[in-house]
C-alpha cells in the first residue's frame, strides 16, 4: 500500500469541536474517529461527534455514546447463541415478508472454536488427539451449526477447533490496528481497528492500540446487524507505570497485583488508559497480559496507545511489511501513535501512578483474582478463606489439606508471554535434571491458546522437560481456566472422596471463583506459569516457597525455588532464539482450514437454518418472538416474591455455571429422561443451544449461597412462599409462574462480576425475573439484563438487603416503570409477612434511552424484530 488511504481526519475534527487533539485520551481520540465514522454513514447525528470530543476533555458528557466496532470476536459456549438467535431472527424477517439477507452480519466477524475441548486425557503423548477426538464426538451437531452460519453468513469466519484461544489469535493474527473498508462514499478508508467481543477478555486487543471490550451475545447480534452498541460515557483513567520490574517477577505478578489494587480503588465501568516511561519496558505481551485482566477488576478495558514496540510486535508475529507501514503512517498522521515525552498534555478524568519496581512474585486466590497473596501468605490462606484448615502438612507420599490436585499451563492470560512460558520450561528442564517428579495425585497438563507455543518450546529444547513433568499438550482451547478440567487423578479423587481432603489447584488462567475449577477442588490460585510448575512439583500449597523447599530431590538434597527458577537474561535469550516471523507465518498460515473431520459435517439448510428434530443441544430460542411479554410497559410489577436472596460478589458462574452436568441435577433429570446417556449429558457450556437445560442451571452452582435455603445449604435451593416450603430455585420459579406471581432476584455489592456470559441475564429471564434489586452491577451483566428485559435496580447508597431487613418472605411492588429513565428512580413497596409495609426509592441502573427503551418492549431482540415489523409495514 503506497499511498495512505482516505481517512477522517482527527485533527480538523477536534478543531472544529474547539478541542486540542493533543489533550484527548488516545482512546478518546479512537472514540471521536467512530463517532465521525457514524454520522458519515448515517448511522448518527452529526452532533454526537462535538459531544464527543468534549466529553474527551472533560467538558460535559454525551447522554450516550454510539460505538460500532470494525469488527466483532466471538468464542463458540457464547457465539453459539449469537448464531442461534441471528438463524431465528432470520426466520422472524422472513416470515414478515422480508427477504433472508435482512438478517446477516453487516461488519466482520470471527468465531474461534475454543472453549469445548477438555483435559479428559493428560500425562500421554496421544492426550491431545484423544482430546480432539473426543470433543468431535461430543459436539458434531454444535460444530454442523457453525459450518452451516459460515455458509449463510458473509463476512463470518470460523477457526475449527484445535487451532487455540481467541484472545491470543487476535492478538497474534486477527488485530489489524488499522482496518481498511469501505467509507461512506464506497472508497477505501482507513480507520482505527476497534472490535467488540463475547467474551469478557476481548480487552485484550488493547494491548496493540486495538480499542475493544466484552459484550453479551445479544449486544453482540446487535452490532453485527449494524445496531451501534450505546454506553453511557465512561470516565478514563490514566495509569502512570514507572521504574523497572524486579529481576525474577513476571507479567503475571504484575497483572495480579495491578488487579488488586484497581479493584480496591474502583474502576468499574472505566477504561484505563496506561502511560507513563514504565510502558516503554513493556512487551507488548506484557501489556497484553495486563489488558486481559480489565474485566476482572471490573472495567471496561484497558489501552496502550501504538508506539514503536506495538510495530516490533506486529514484524515480529509475522504481520504483512506493507500493512505494518500503514500503520505506523496512518497513527502518526492521527495523532494516534504515541511518543515518548508527549504524554504530559494528555488530560484524564483520574491519573493513577503504578511502580512495576513494587512488584514481586505473587499467586491470587484462592476464590478471586483480586485476593493477591505474596508467595508467604499462601500457606495459610486457606484456613483464612475458610476453605479448609492449613494446621496439617503435607505428609510425604500422602496427599493432605491444600494438596495441589490440578496444576495447569493454560489461558489466554499467560500462554499468549512467550518469556513466561520459556521460564516454565527452564523451570522444569532443571527439576529433570535434578530427578524430581510431580506427584501422583497432581494433575497437570499443557493447553496453549497458539500453536507457536509448543513450536517455540520445541525449538528452545523445553517442551520436552514439560512434558516429563505431565505438562504434555492435551489441547488448544482454555480447558482448565473455565472448568473443563476433566477427572482428576485417580489418587486425587480419592483423597477427596475418601479422605475428605481440601483440594487445590494452581493455574495460569484468569478466573479461579468457587465452582470454576472443577467441583472437587474448593480452592483454586492463579500464578505465573513457572509457579505452576513450581506448585505442582511441591505438591501442595500448604508450603512457603519464598523459604522451604520445594521438593527434595532423589539424593536427599532440599530443592528451593531459587534452585530452579531461571536468570532473565537466559529466559531472553531463549525467547530470542526460538521465536521469529517464519514461526508466526508458518502456524497461522491453516488458521480457517479444518481437518476432514470439520470438512465432513452435515450442513443443515441454506438461507434458513433446518432446526433438527429432537435434538438436545441445538433449538430455537424461545425469547425473540415471546420476550415482549416481559417488557416493563405497565406502570407497576405488583405482588412480586424473591426468588433467590444473594450477598455480595455473586459472579456469573454463581448465575450460570459452565460446568458437567450431573446426573442427579434437575438438568441431568431433564436430559435423561429425554433420553441422553447419563455418560453424555456434557456440560451447561455445550448445551447452551438448549434453553431447557440452561434454564434449570441458573443458579445451579453448587457454591452458591441463597439466605433463603433451608439451614444454609448450597446450591440450587430456595423456599417457595407463602407455603415456606424448600425446593430447587427452577421448580420455584415455575411454581410461581404457574400460579402468575412475578420474581425478583436481591443481592449485594458487585453483583454478576466475571464473565461476559449473556445465559446469566437468559436463564435469569426465563426464570421469570422482572428485576434484578442489588447493591452495585458490574458492567457486562448489567448490560446483559437490560438486553433480556430484566430490569437492574440499586439500592439507595449505604443501603442494602440487610438494612431494609428482607428476608425472602416479602411481596414487592415496583411502583413507576411506565416513565423509566437512564438513572431514574423506581419506587419498591414492601409488604412483610405481618402486613406491615415499608418504602424506598431505588435507582434504575439503566445508562441510557435506548436502554429504557429495550426495557419497554423486552429487550433488544423485541426491538429489533418490531423494526422488522416497521420495514414491512413501509
Amino acid at each position: 500500500m503506497t499511498a495512505l488511504p482516505a481517512r477522517h481526519d482527527l485533527h480538523l475534527i477536534a478543531e472544529s469541536a474547539g478541542v486540542d487533539l493533543a489533550v484527548l485520551p488516545y482512546t478518546a481520540r479512537v472514540l471521536l474517529e467512530n463517532a465521525a465514522h457514524l454520522a458519515a454513514t448515517g448511522r448518527a447525528e452529526p452532533g454526537l461527534v462535538r459531544a464527543v470530543a468534549r466529553w474527551g476533555v472533560g467538558d460535559g458528557t454525551p447522554g450516550e455514546l454510539s460505538f460500532l466496532p470494525s469488527r466483532v470476536v466471538l468464542q463458540d459456549y457464547s457465539g453459539i447463541p449469537v448464531i442461534l438467535d441471528l438463524a431465528a431472527l432470520r426466520a422472524a424477517a422472513v416470515r414478515q415478508g422480508l427477504p433472508a439477507g435482512r438478517v446477516s452480519p453487516v461488519i466482520p466477524a470471527h468465531l474461534v472454536v475454543d472453549h469445548t475441548v477438555r483435559a479428559d486425557v493428560t500425562g500421554r503423548q496421544d492426550a491431545l488427539h484423544i482430546n480432539t477426538g473426543l470433543e468431535f464426538a461430543h459436539n458434531e451437531e454444535r460444530y454442523a451449526l457453525l459450518r452451516w452460519a459460515e455458509q449463510a453468513f458473509p463476512g463470518l469466519r470460523v477457526v475449527p477447533p484445535g487451532k487455540g484461544i481467541v484472545h491470543q489469535i487476535n492478538l497474534e493474527r486477527l488485530a489489524r490496528v488499522v482496518a481498511v473498508g469501505p467509507g461512506a462514499d464506497g472508497q477505501p478508508l482507513a480507520r482505527p481497528d476497534t472490535v467488540l467481543g463475547t467474551d469478557s477478555h476481548t480487552s485484550m486487543a488493547g494491548a496493540l492500540g486495538v480499542l475493544g471490550w466484552g459484550v453479551g451475545g445479544i449486544e453482540a447480534v446487535s452490532a453485527l446487524l449494524g445496531e451501534p452498541v450505546l454506553i453511557a460515557p465512561p470516565r478514563v483513567v490514566g495509569v502512570r507505570l514507572t521504574g523497572c520490574p524486579r529481576p525474577g517477577t513476571t507479567a503475571t505478578d504484575l497483572v495480579l497485583t495491578l488487579n488488586q489494587l484497581l479493584r480496591e480503588y474502583g474502576v468499574v465501568g472505566a477504561i484505563l488508559e496506561f502511560h507513563g516511561e514504565g510502558t516503554q519496558r513493556l512487551s507488548v505481551p506484557d501489556r497484553a497480559t495486563i489488558a486481559n485482566m480489565a474485566p476482572d477488576h471490573g472495567a471496561t478495558t484497558s489501552f496502550f496507545p501504538v508506539d514503536d514496540e506495538t510495530l516490533r510486535f506486529l514484524r515480529a508475529t509475522g504481520r504483512d511489511g506493507e500493512h505494518v507501514t500503514l500503520v505506523e503512517s496512518y497513527c502518526r498522521a492521527q495523532g494516534l501513535f504515541r511518543e515518548a515525552g508527549t504524554e504530559s498534555s494528555v488530560r484524564y478524568a483520574e491519573d493513577l501512578s503504578f511502580d512495576l519496581g513494587d512488584v514481586e512474585p505473587c499467586v491470587a486466590g484462592p476464590h478471586r483474582p483480586d485476593q493477591r497473596l505474596p508467595l508467604s501468605a499462601v500457606p495459610r490462606s486457606l484456613t483464612d478463606a475458610g476453605s479448609g484448615t492449613a494446621s496439617r502438612p503435607a505428609a510425604v507420599g500422602t496427599p493432605q489439606d491444600g494438596a495441589v490436585l490440578i496444576a495447569a499451563l493454560t489461558s489466554c492470560t499467560n500462554t499468549s508471554h512467550p518469556a513466561s512460558m520459556i521460564t516454565a520450561g527452564l523451570v522444569a528442564r532443571r527439576a529433570v535434571e535434578l530427578g524430581l517428579t510431580v506427584p501422583p495425585w497432581t494433575k497437570t497438563s499443557l493447553a496453549p491458546g497458539s500453536r507457536t507455543v509448543p513450536a517455540y518450546l520445541d525449538e528452545a529444547g523445553l517442551l520436552a522437560p514439560l512434558e516429563k513433568l505431565g505438562f504434555g499438550v492435551v489441547a488448544f482451547g482454555c480447558t482448565t481456566c473455565h472448568g473443563n478440567s476433566g477427572p482428576l487423578t485417580e489418587e486425587g479423587a480419592r483423597a477427596v472422596t475418601d479422605s475428605g481432603v481440601v483440594g487445590t489447584a494452581v493455574l495460569s488462567g484468569n478466573r479461579n471463583f468457587e465452582g470454576r475449577i472443577h467441583p472437587q477442588i474448593r480452592a483454586a490460585y492463579l500464578a505465573s506459569p513457572g509457579l505452576v510448575v513450581a506448585y505442582a512439583l511441591a505438591g501442595t500449597v500448604v508450603r512457603d516457597l519464598t523459604r522451604e523447599p520445594v521438593a527434595v530431590a532423589p539424593d536427599g538434597r532440599p530443592v528451593h525455588l531459587r534452585d530452579l527458577w531461571p536468570d532473565p537474561a537466559e529466559v531472553a535469550e531463549a525467547v530470542r532464539a526460538a521465536t521469529g516471523p517464519g514461526l508466526f507465518a508458518d502456524v497461522y498460515d491453516d488458521l480457517f482450514e479444518g481437518d476432514e473431520r470439520w470438512r465432513s459435517l452435515d450442513v443443515r439448510g441454506d438461507d434458513l437454518y433446518a432446526w433438527p428434530p429432537d435434538s438436545q443441544y441445538i433449538l430455537r430460542p424461545p425469547y425473540i418472538d415471546t420476550a415482549g411479554a416481559r417488557g416493563c410497559v405497565p406502570d407497576e410489577v405488583t405482588g412480586a416474591r424473591i426468588l433467590v436472596l444473594l450477598g455480595d460478589r455473586v459472579t456469573t458462574d454463581h448465575i450460570s455455571p459452565v460446568g458437567p452436568i450431573t446426573p442427579d441435577s434437575e438438568a441431568g433429570t431433564y436430559l435423561t429422561g429425554a433420553g441422553v446417556p447419563p455418560d453424555r449429558l456434557g456440560s451447561f457450556g455445550t448445551r447452551r443451544g438448549n434453553h431447557h437445560v440452561m434454564v434449570r442451571g441458573t443458579f445451579a452452582n453448587p457454591r452458591l449461597r441463597n439466605a433463603m435455603a433451608e439451614d444454609g445449604r448450597p446450591g440450587p435451593w430456595t423456599r417457595h412462599h407463602p407455603s415456606g416450603e424448600p425446593a430447587t430455585i427452577h421448580s420455584a420459579a415455575e411454581r410461581y409462574r404457574s400460579a402468575g406471581v412475578p420474581v425478583i432476584v436481591v443481592a449485594g455489592r458487585e453483583y454478576g462480576a466475571g464473565s461476559a456470559r449473556d445465559w446469566a441475564a437468559k436463564g435469569t429471564a426465563l426464570l421469570g425475573v422482572r428485576a434484578v434489586l442489588a447493591e452495585s452491577f458490574e458492567r457486562i451483566h448489567r448490560g446483559n439484563l437490560v438486553g433480556m428485559g430484566v430490569l437492574p435496580l440499586c439500592f439507595p447508597a449505604g443501603e442494602s438487603s440487610g438494612t431494609h431487613r428482607l428476608d425472602g418472605t416479602e411481596r414487592i411492588n415496583l411502583v413507576g416503570l411506565s416513565g423509566l429513565r437512564p438513572r431514574g428512580t423506581v419506587r419498591v413497596r414492601v409488604r412483610r409477612a405481618d402486613d406491615s409495609v415499608t418504602e424506598f426509592e431505588a435507582t434504575a441502573a439503566v445508562e441510557t434511552a435506548r436502554e429504557a427503551e429495550y426495557l419497554r418492549v423486552g429487550g433488544i431482540l423485541p426491538y429489533v424484530t418490531s423494526r422488522f415489523a416497521e420495514e414491512t409495514a413501509r
